[in-house]
């Protein structure tokens, strides 16, 4: 038989095509999961609608249109969350599980080459966020968000940079933790951090609430650097934050940097 008679002629797809097919997969894995689902969508929006509605919390408020609303304070805060849960605490979970399973292992030996592989989990990771900050957004705007500094592209562009920052950061920390801890270990892990970040990372509770010592410390952190940058933006209307965005670039390069070193497929 000559070379060419087969049809569709066998090989592996353009790289591109793969990435686009493992993407799409990714994306329906994430919202058909359950858990990921209330940790994603669900958790940030009652947080958003429970603290802006009741007062549980005394929040600083104070914004460049004169506002005094809570959730010109929280809204920022939950679409920070928003990236936590699904860049970090999601991700983290889903491929210490796949790696457990063996998933990993049998992708990793596919002509889809490894470094596609995690392309494609950060796309989904996008994608699914995309749909989280949607829905927070009309939400917040139901309960009287005025939102500023996002008349201008300048600012809508430094709300991006942000957004993609802190994805890069929370993206890296979690696939180095599910591949470097067992999945049992990743699933406690990655909740708790989800937990203790929620409370100290200036997403619902001030910073300014917590000790002088605690909050230097606390303002060093991933989540407390994007929240606080979405707010300056947002609340207040001022520029870019590059303080924050600095610290996030930092994370990033830390936590990639090291997934890419440590991760172990197996």
């Amino acid at each position: 038989m000559s070379t060419g008679t087969y049809a569709p002629k066998p090989g592996a797809a353009p790289v591109g095509r793969m990435i686009a097919a493992q993407t799409a997969l990714e994306t329906r894995m994430l919202l058909r999961n359950g858990e990921q689902l209330l940790l994603t969508v669900i958790i940030p929006s009652l947080l958003l609608v429970l603290f802006s509605t009741v007062d549980i919390i005394a929040v600083p408020v104070p914004t460049a249109g004169g506002a005094d609303k809570a959730v010109d304070f929280l809204a920022p805060g939950v679409l920070a969350l928003a990236v936590l849960s699904t860049a970090f605490t999601g991700q983290a979970i889903a491929t210490g599980f796949e790696r457990r399973y063996g998933v990993l292992k049998r992708l990793g030996a596919s002509p889809l080459p490894r470094w596609a592989l995690m392309t494609s989990k950060t796309l989904a990771v996008l994608v699914t966020e995309i749909l989280q900050i949607a829905l927070l957004t009309a939400i917040a705007l139901g309960l009287g968000w005025s939102p500023q500094g996002v008349a201008t592209f300048t600012g809508v562009l430094s709300v991006l940079l942000l957004l993609v920052l802190g994805t890069a950061a929370f993206s890296g920390l979690g696939l180095l933790m599910a591949g470097t801890l067992k999945a049992e270990a990743t699933l406690a892990a990655a909740n708790l951090v989800f937990l203790l970040l929620l409370v100290g990372g200036g997403v619902v509770v001030p910073l300014e609430k917590f000790p002088d010592t605690a909050r230097q410390v606390l303002e060093l952190l991933p989540i407390s650097a994007l929240s606080d940058g979405l707010r300056a933006i947002l609340q207040n209307g001022a520029p870019m934050p590059w303080g924050d965005a600095l610290t996030l670039a930092v994370w990033a390069v830390l936590g990639l940097g090291a997934a890419a070193k440590f991760f172990r497929w197996e």
